[in-house]
C-alpha cells in the first residue's frame, strides 16, 4: 500500500503520518514538507520536499510514483505572521484573499490533477483533503473570514466535481472532503481561546478519527463533506 501525506510536516499532517504508520504496518508512507524536513523517520518513510503552490513541482512528485493508494492534503492557512482572518469587509486584502486560495484550494485540484492516473492503478483509491466547518455556506451564521471561508467553500466545490469526473472515469475510488474540528496547531493558536471546553482536539486525536473514517469509507460515499466524527456537513 502506497499513502502519501501532502502537508505532512504540519500539525495535523504529521499526526497523520504517525497514524498511517501505526494502521498499516505493511504500508510504504511518503509525506511532503515545505521548508525544514522534520527529523522523525522511519524505514517505511520518505521526506519529499515541496511547494504545494507550484504546478510545476506537483507534477514533478507525481513523476515519481507508478501507483497512490491514498492520498490526503492536510496544507491549508488561516493567518500569516502579519494579517488574520478578517472581522469585517474593511479587513479585507486582496493580496490575502488569493495567498488563501493558493494554499488552501487550487493545491488540491492540481494534486487531482497529476495523481488520478496514479490513483487509478489502485485497487481502492481515495483522494481527501483537510476542509473546514466554516467553508459552508449553508452553516455560516457569523460571518467575517471572507478568504478563509471562500477559500474551504471552494475547495469543497472542487472534491465535489472531482467525485463526479470520478464516478465516470474512476469508479473504484472515494474523494472526500474532511473537517477535523478545531485542532491544537498553530493555525488555531489564536483562536483557541474562544473554543468550547472539550473541543480543542490534540493532533493524535484528529488523525485516528479521520484514518478510521477514511478507512470505512466506500466510493457510495465519495462526493461528502464529513467531520472527524463521521457527521455530514452541509454544503
Amino acid at each position: 500500500m502506497q499513502i502519501l501525506i501532502v502537508g505532512g510536516s504540519g500539525g495535523i499532517g504529521f499526526a497523520m503520518v504517525h497514524e498511517v504508520l501505526n494502521a498499516f504496518p505493511t504500508a510504504e508512507v511518503h509525506a511532503t514538507y515545505h521548508r525544514h524536513r522534520p527529523i522523525f523517520q522511519n524505514r517505511r518513510l520518505q521526506w519529499h520536499a515541496l511547494d504545494v503552490t507550484k504546478e510545476p513541482e506537483i507534477e514533478a512528485l507525481s513523476e515519481r510514483f507508478i501507483e497512490v493508494d491514498w492520498l490526503v492534503n492536510c496544507v491549508g492557512m488561516l493567518h500569516t505572521s502579519v494579517k488574520g482572518p478578517e472581522k469585517n469587509l474593511a479587513a479585507t486584502d486582496s493580496e490575502f484573499f488569493l495567498a488563501n486560495l493558493s494554499v488552501n484550494t487550487l493545491p488540491t485540484l492540481m494534486l487531482a490533477k497529476y495523481f488520478t492516473p496514479k490513483l487509478k492503478r489502485a485497487e481502492a483509491p481515495k483522494l481527501a483533503t483537510i476542509s473546514a466547518k466554516v467553508g459552508s455556506i449553508e452553516d455560516n451564521r457569523l460571518g467575517g473570514w471572507y478568504s478563509y471561508r471562500a477559500s474551504k467553500a471552494a475547495l469543497n466545490m472542487l472534491l465535489k466535481t472531482i467525485a463526479i469526473e470520478w464516478q465516470r472515469t474512476l469508479k473504484h475510488g472515494t474523494v472526500v472532503a474532511l473537517h477535523p474540528g478545531t485542532t491544537d496547531t498553530a493555525l488555531s493558536q489564536p483562536f483557541q481561546a474562544n473554543v468550547p471546553e472539550g473541543k480543542l482536539f490534540e493532533p493524535t486525536r484528529v488523525a485516528r478519527d479521520l484514518v478510521e473514517l477514511l478507512k470505512t469509507m466506500t466510493p457510495k460515499q465519495s462526493g461528502g463533506f464529513l467531520a472527524y466524527d463521521g457527521q455530514e456537513l452541509p454544503w
